[in-house]
This record gives C-alpha cells, sequence and structure tokens, in this order.
C-alpha cells in the first residue's frame, strides 16, 4: 500500500515564525514554491495517486493544489477534513515565537510545542475566533471543536479518521496523498512507526518536502523516506527546531 504525507509548505505566519493553529493564513511566496517542487518531486519519483485528503486550512489545500498541478494531476478527487487540521494553539494563536520564548521562557515554549500531552493557555471562547463561530465549521457540533489542544487531543482527532476513511482506501489498493500540518501528520507518524511520546517531541516535520510510505497489509511500515535532497530537508528540520527559541 502506498502512502504519501506532506506538510504545507512555509505559511506566511511560518516566515513571520509566529503560532498559527487553526488561523486560515496563506503560503507565503516561498511556500508556493516548495508546494510546486513537492509536486514535481513526487511525479518525477514515478509517484501517482488516486485519492487525496486535506484539512479546512488554505495552507494545506494551496499546497495540495499546486502539488497536483504540478504533476498534471489535478482532477483528482479531493477530500477535506476538519480533523485533519494543525493543532490547536489556544491563546498562543498569533504570536511570534521567539518574542514568546524571550517572556516566559524556551523551556516553556518548548513544553507548548513539543509536549505530548501539555495543551496551551485556551481560547476564551467568546473570543472571534473560537471555530465553533466561524463559517467553516458550521456543520460540526460545538462541543467537538477545540479552544486548545495538546498533541495527544490533535491524535486523538486524527486517528479515528484516518482509520475509519483513509485506511479502507490504502486497504482496496487506492494510492493515497496526504497534505495536512506539522502536528496533524506527527499524529500519523507516530501512529504509523509506532513512536514514543518521547520520540514524537524529538521529530520535525519539514515544510514542503513528501514523505513516502510502503505499507503492508497489516499497516506495517515496510519502508519509508523522504523525497528531495538529504542535506536540504535536514537544514529544514533544523530550522523547524530553531522556531521557538528566543533570539540572542
Amino acid at each position: 500500500m502506498k502512502l504519501v504525507l506532506l506538510r504545507h509548505g512555509e505559511s506566511e505566519w511560518n516566515l513571520e515564525n509566529r503560532f498559527t493553529g487553526w488561523t486560515d493564513v496563506g503560503l507565503s511566496d516561498n511556500g508556493r514554491l516548495e508546494a510546486a517542487q513537492a509536486g514535481r518531486l513526487m511525479r518525477d519519483a514515478g509517484l501517482d495517486f488516486d485519492c487525496c485528503f486535506t484539512s479546512y486550512l488554505k495552507r494545506a489545500i494551496h499546497t495540495l493544489n499546486l502539488a497536483l498541478e504540478a504533476m498534471d494531476r489535478e482532477w483528482l478527487p479531493v477530500e477535506k477534513s476538519w480533523r485533519l487540521n494543525e493543532r490547536h494553539y489556544g491563546a498562543l494563536q498569533g504570536l511570534n515565537k521567539a518574542e514568546t520564548a524571550a517572556r516566559f521562557g524556551e523551556e516553556q515554549v518548548l513544553i507548548w510545542r513539543r509536549s505530548f500531552d501539555v495543551s496551551p493557555p485556551p481560547l476564551d471562547a467568546a473570543d472571534e475566533r473560537n471555530p465553533a463561530g466561524l463559517p467553516a465549521y458550521r456543520g460540526v457540533p460545538a462541543a467537538e471543536l477545540p479552544l486548545s489542544e495538546s498533541l495527544k487531543d490533535t491524535i486523538d482527532r486524527v486517528l479515528p479518521y484516518f482509520r475509519d476513511t483513509i485506511w479502507p482506501q490504502l486497504t482496496v489498493g487506492r494510492r493515497v496523498l496526504i497534505a495536512a500540518h506539522g502536528n496533524s501528520l506527527r499524529a500519523l507518524v507516530m501512529y504509523l512507526e509506532k513512536l514514543t511520546p518521547e520520540a514524537i517531541m524529538q521529530l520535525n516535520l519539514p515544510t514542503g518536502i513528501p514523505r513516502e510510505y510502503e505499507l503492508g497489509e497489516d499497516g506495517a511500515v515496510l519502508s519509508a523516506r523522504y523525497l528531495g535532497d538529504a542535506d536540504a530537508i535536514a537544514l529544514k528540520m533544523q530550522q523547524v527546531a530553531a522556531q521557538g527559541k528566543a533570539k540572542g
């Protein structure tokens, strides 16, 4: 079974080093280039797909669209789900990560960003950013929509969707591409690769780099690899890891 995970290209708030979460910001110019390059990497690797999945957030949607355009596969069916959204960063959304580290300390920011079961301070329910009041989520029961999430919370909404909706596509031989976000994809990587909570804290997914899996019938990972230049990928991972450090 063939599965590819693709984190969206650099967003406008990635560029500004802000906590983004469910804030619906677009791709930066570089992010659009990354998305198209991801499509070319998949095309040149001989990959093809039968169906695609993405979140409700435009940075992932646009990444998928640009990648499929580069592959000449814009006609592929796409299903969108809020359950593939980024982790909800609560009241941290919009704050600069380095400035937040200088204010609260790098250790606290690392806990908020990379701990397994600690949630950031939640949004107030009356906040205009509460997803329960946004048009995109008007069909979702308000009780299901978060005001803040830990990685564990994110896993708890991503994995049932993967098992119930995406996994059945894989088991009948359909090749699947998922374009989503750093934390919703970390949830899937943790599940697929059987990583511990400690190991997942150290995982930094690079923007715009496809990760290709070959899975056995039982879901076991037979092979996994990033597509692209290894040194460039390593540099991107280092850049993601450094986002929560205070500026010297």
